[in-house]
């Protein structure tokens, strides 16, 4: 998730200076991105512009983790509604059966205000009595929060689900973000990172620039990885909590259309 470019905070593109260094023809970075993985990010769907080169694997579309485990899997090949701002949903989702509890911890080394913020955003996903339920904990946990490395171009970031598990990791910008950002702009970015976790992508995926401002930005138009939910509204849904950015100090706790998402998928 990314700081909006339509409230006066500048993005955090803007406050932080990368750095970019030109290579002769012979010379390959070990930062550059190949273009048979720029293909496979592309096949799954994804936008292969400003892909970045993480611990994890890659980061794509501003807050979404892609392992080399995800590059090599095959998708579900799925229809996909183009044109109009929805709730999607990944080809990969969390078994739960009947019912299933998600553990999350999250580290020390996060202030205690995140740790009050994690709370808020667990609260808000077991409030909406779903067959997923999610519990903080200290060990044993499925998830784990913990603090994204200096000089991070996002607020927070995580993954999709794999194997049927939520993706095991959200990281969280605490240098930008301050040690008291305010539990409920908090409890959201977690919210929505949680939302990665567990199968949800953007829900302006067609049309970034609805939440993040600038020119008209398709995240990537495919039949894999961007699956319209039934039910969700087929124009433009302000106050989603899996929109792409976010303003400082915005809160976003689940809207109908969001319940809807979450009620369908568990």
């Amino acid at each position: 998730m990314r700081a909006s470019r339509l409230l006066p905070l500048a993005a955090l593109a803007a406050i932080f200076t990368f750095s970019s260094c030109q290579e002769e023809e012979q010379a390959v970075s070990q930062d550059e991105i190949s273009q048979l993985t720029l293909d496979q990010i592309s096949e799954l769907g994804f936008n292969t512009q400003q892909v970045e080169r993480i611990a994890e694997g890659y980061l794509v579309e501003g807050d979404i983790i892609l392992t080399e485990e995800n590059l090599r899997g095959s998708a579900e090949a799925k229809a996909l509604r183009v044109g109009e701002e929805e709730q999607y949903r990944t080809s990969n989702l969390v078994n739960v059966g009947t019912s299933r509890t998600i553990n999350i911890a999250i580290t020390t080394s996060l202030p205690s205000s995140y740790v009050t913020a994690l709370d808020e955003a667990i609260r808000r996903f077991n409030a909406e009595n779903l067959r997923i339920k999610f519990r903080r904990v200290s060990s044993g946990y499925n998830i784990l929060v913990s603090k994204a490395p200096s000089g991070s171009s996002y607020l927070a970031s995580a993954g999709f689900p794999s194997g049927g598990n939520p993706y095991n990791s959200i990281k969280v910008n605490s240098d930008y973000l301050g040690s008291s950002p305010g539990t409920s702009y908090l409890a959201t970015i977690l919210a929505h990172e949680i939302g990665h976790t567990i199968g949800f992508r953007h829900t302006d995926y067609m049309n970034r620039s609805y939440s993040c401002g600038g020119a008209y930005y398709n995240e990537g138009a495919s039949t894999v990885g961007a699956i319209h939910i039934p039910g969700t509204p087929t124009g433009p849904d302000p106050n989603s909590w899996m929109l792409a950015c976010i303003g400082t100090g915005q809160n976003r706790p689940f809207n109908s259309n969001d319940r809807t998402a979450l009620n369908y998928l568990y």
